[in-house]
């Protein structure tokens, strides 16, 4: 059986169908259109919180917490998910600036990834199965075993791919803690620091610099999420005799 198929035969895929793609699309546009109207609506009824001068004064009063609160917070959501975490990196650069917002970002998800990734060592593939769903932890075993470091690296750069469910596959394979964390922290630099950038830019009204660094993620976003199970076919190994 080649290491593309499932156990049926069939190629292991995100998406059975171009139309379950286009109605992936098609939701994940309209998440991001929610959030968009969810944005405007809060400006027109709280326009404070779009005031970085009184949202920092706010947030100073809290003192040494308030970092700590954004950093458990990042970590939190590795483990729970409820909040993408670059929509939480450009509230950190809108909160403390691009360098500190970063940093402040990584290590909530590194602490949140050492986490998720211990918990699956401990606990082993009983309790993964019960963070995830059988057939998708299926697929990310075989992905990882087919592509390894290279291919982890790679889908932790790439944003909207499940790179916290990765956390708890990579808790499953022999994958030293060391070195995952690593991948960890250099895959999702790039990512944190274009949504700190944004946020900065948006808390120094650089409207323009904030929506090109918006657009430029969202178009990514986009067509990675639709080219998804291309981008991970270009690491399968070949069939035999190739």
């Amino acid at each position: 059986m080649s290491p593309s198929e499932s156990s049926d035969g069939e190629p292991t895929r995100f998406f059975r169908s171009r139309a379950a793609r286009r109605d992936a699309a098609v939701r994940g546009t309209a998440l991001l259109a929610l959030f968009v109207a969810l944005g405007v609506g809060l400006h027109a009824a709280v326009p404070r919180l779009f005031d970085p001068t009184w949202l920092r004064r706010q947030v100073a009063a809290f003192g040494a917490f308030a970092p700590l609160a954004f950093v458990a917070l990042q970590a939190g959501q590795v483990l729970l998910a409820p909040i993408p975490g670059q929509v939480l990196g450009g509230v950190g650069g809108y909160l403390f600036g691009v360098v500190d917002g970063t940093l402040y970002s990584l290590l909530g998800v590194t602490l949140g990834s050492t986490a998720a990734f211990s918990l699956a060592r401990r606990y082993g593939r009983p309790y993964v199965e019960g963070v995830m769903r059988p057939e998708a932890l299926a697929r990310w075993d075989r992905f990882l075993e087919r592509n390894g470091l290279v291919g982890l690296f790679v889908l932790f750069l790439l944003p909207t791919f499940p790179d916290d469910l990765l956390c708890f596959v990579a808790g499953l394979s022999d994958l030293r803690l060391r070195t995952f964390l690593a991948l960890v922290v250099v895959g999702r630099t790039p990512s944190f620091l274009a949504a700190a950038y944004a946020g900065q830019s948006l808390a120094g009204d650089r409207v323009g610099s904030f929506a090109l660094v918006v657009a430029a993620l969202a178009a990514l976003s986009v067509a990675v999420f639709v080219l998804r199970d291309r981008l991970v076919s270009l690491f399968a190994d070949p069939e035999p005799g190739e």
